[in-house]
């Protein structure tokens, strides 16, 4: 898979510079992310387009005590019977074809090459995903849910609205990671959260600001080129 090699320039859009300097962060500061900016960043998302104005999403948000009690709950789950626990949905197919498996395989050398872990360093790779319980440690943490009675179209409606918040939040200067994670805990989410029955977890997501040295370190994860994936007729 070719590597990505665009740059940002000052000449592109502002939109777009965010959507390219936007990735998954997992460390962050020690540092609050107040109400009103979290309140912002939702009413601005809340826009994403959405088939028939259904708007499926739910999505709840915890600081503070409420984060700490819920990152508490998963982590002893996590800790003492991660195995009692699926997700509501299937993420990935078993197997993954190809290319995907493929990319998959890349972003894990990557990832984990950068926090300097090896392949078959178990206790290590053990010890970083751990850390999706507690949010990366994150000040704000997000669940996501969707009402089970919907169909596939529903979730790419909540998709866009997830892409929406991480935009926001990157053009206020907040840095995000969105969690499959916390899909496997959902019976642990509901026991801390007032879920209705209907709702299904479909992930999380972590909020705050970003640690900069990890930043300027961290390794840009290859992109496909356009020819890849884009097929362009009649130009």
């Amino acid at each position: 898979m070719a590597g990505d090699k665009t740059t940002l320039s000052k000449e592109l859009p502002e939109v777009e510079q965010i959507m390219m300097s936007r990735f998954a962060n997992r460390f962050y500061l020690n540092r609050e992310v107040d109400l009103e900016t979290v309140t912002g960043i939702l009413a601005a998302a809340r826009y994403a387009g959405t088939g028939a104005n259904v708007q499926p999403w739910r999505v709840y948000a915890v600081a503070g005590t409420a984060k700490t009690g819920l990152a508490d709950a998963i982590t002893a789950a996590h800790e003492t019977a991660p195995g009692d626990h699926s997700s509501e949905y299937h993420y990935f197919p078993n197997p993954l074809p190809e290319p995907f498996v493929s990319r998959r395989q890349e972003f894990g050398s990557v990832f984990y090459g950068s926090l300097g872990i090896s392949h078959d360093d178990a206790t290590a790779r053990a010890a970083q995903t751990v850390r999706n319980c507690r949010f990366f440690d994150a000040p704000v943490g997000l669940i996501f849910t969707i009402d089970r009675r919907l169909e596939k179209g529903s979730w790419l409606d909540l998709g866009m609205f997830i892409q929406n918040i991480m935009l926001s939040a990157k053009a206020r200067g907040l840095d995000t990671c969105t969690q499959e994670f916390f899909s496997r805990y959902h019976a642990v989410i509901r026991d801390n959260l007032p879920l209705a029955p209907e709702e299904l977890v479909v992930c999380g997501m972590s909020m705050g600001f970003g640690d900069p040295d990890w930043a300027k370190r961290r390794p840009r994860m290859p992109k496909a080129s356009l020819e890849q994936f884009a097929s362009l007729h009649g130009f």
